[in-house]
């Protein structure tokens, strides 16, 4: 009787495992759990992020490249990685775009599958200048041409890649149901100065997710806003904290990691206010849906599909004004019903486990 040889699986372009809060690690840690019965799983981290170096995380075999994920030396993390995976790998299932510059190189030495998840449409983000733009831009091309199979996580990036490169993709989102619902504690209360009553935003601080928008509509309104962010990360993160630090219905915290800290606070929010305007299924979106929260997001196509047109929107300072205004407690819990029925409909990760592993056995 012959046994078929399990399919090596390589990931690449997360941080790494365990995950240490973000997009893609939150991603890799709940695919793994699924993915690791049928396959051999290896994960590719960064030893400049991970001081302590393991062998094995939940089953899956862990890998270290001495180059930073992040910026310009993400583009070399990503290349070292896809030229170790080529010995080892009958797949590679690769995170974002940056790294892609090399895939012709790499499919003159590989014969296996080479999945790429787009992400987002990063050369729009307003942070990079002209030239990483244009980088970014010709990766995604490249990307488009030499991948096998593209991974969206949102009909809007879909029609996005379809209207420029003529390229079907496979929609596969974000899940979200790895976050909980849970009763905030006098202790956390205390630490955090939390109000009775607030609505919540959790985000990278940067110009594209309208984050002195908020900000300056909430200092205008008094409603309470707790908002959780790398505020100390860039310049324009930290001249918003000297700008909204004294606005007392603002409650400014850095990025918290712990990811039961975390739910405590946003768990307990009135509403989740959301304004990334760059494509994709944002995770934080995901994830307060996920735990049924009325939703107040910002008017773009990508936010729309991934609420499925279900809550309240916003495109600038005076539309998000009136909406924060007129806030009733009854109308605005339906809303998160809503979202919750949506969550538990598409974000589930058990359900995106299962649509990876099919992408990567399909031959």
């Amino acid at each position: 009787m012959k046994f078929r040889k399990k399919i090596n699986l390589s990931i690449i372009g997360s941080v790494g495992l365990p995950p240490k809060y973000g997009g893609w690690e939150t991603l890799v840690d709940n695919i793994i759990y699924f993915l690791k019965k049928d396959l051999k799983v290896n994960v590719f981290c960064s030893s400049k992020i991970y001081k302590k170096k393991i062998s094995n995380y939940k089953g899956v075999s862990i890998e270290y490249i001495n180059l930073y994920p992040n910026g310009f030396q993400s583009i070399f993390y990503d290349l070292f990685s896809m030229l170790c995976a080529i010995r080892k790998s009958d797949v590679m299932l690769i995170l974002g775009v940056s790294g892609c510059i090399f895939l012709p190189l790499i499919k003159m030495f590989y014969r296996g599958k080479i999945i790429v998840n787009t992400d987002g449409l990063e050369s729009e983000r307003l942070k990079w200048g002209f030239f990483v733009k244009m980088f970014l831009r010709f990766s995604e091309r490249v990307a488009v041409g030499f991948a096998n199979c593209l991974v969206v996580d949102n009909q809007g990036v879909a029609e996005y890649i379809f209207k420029k490169y003529n390229r079907k993709t496979t929609q596969i989102a974000y899940g979200g149901d790895h976050v909980k619902k849970i009763p905030l504690t006098k202790k956390i209360k205390k630490k955090y100065s939390i109000p009775n009553f607030y609505a919540f935003k959790v985000a990278r601080i940067e110009p594209e997710n309208n984050i002195e928008m908020i900000l300056s509509s909430f200092s205008k309104n008094k409603f309470p806003l707790i908002i959780v962010g790398n505020w100390n990360s860039s310049k324009y993160g930290k001249n918003l904290i000297k700008k909204y630090k004294k606005v007392s219905n603002i409650k400014i915290l850095e990025a918290i990691y712990n990811l039961s800290i975390l739910d405590q606070i946003r768990s307990n929010a009135i509403f989740y206010i959301h304004g990334h305007s760059v494509g994709g299924t944002n995770p934080s979106l995901v994830e307060a849906m996920s735990l049924g929260l009325p939703i107040i997001a910002y008017n773009v196509n990508f936010n729309r599909y991934t609420t499925n047109n279900n809550c309240l929107y916003f495109k600038n300072e005076k539309q998000l004004n009136l909406l924060i205004q007129s806030i009733n407690k009854k109308k605005i819990s339906k809303i998160g019903v809503k979202m919750k029925k949506i969550a538990n409909q598409r974000y589930k990760w058990n359900k995106i486990s299962h649509q990876y592993l099919k992408l990567i056995k399909d031959q």
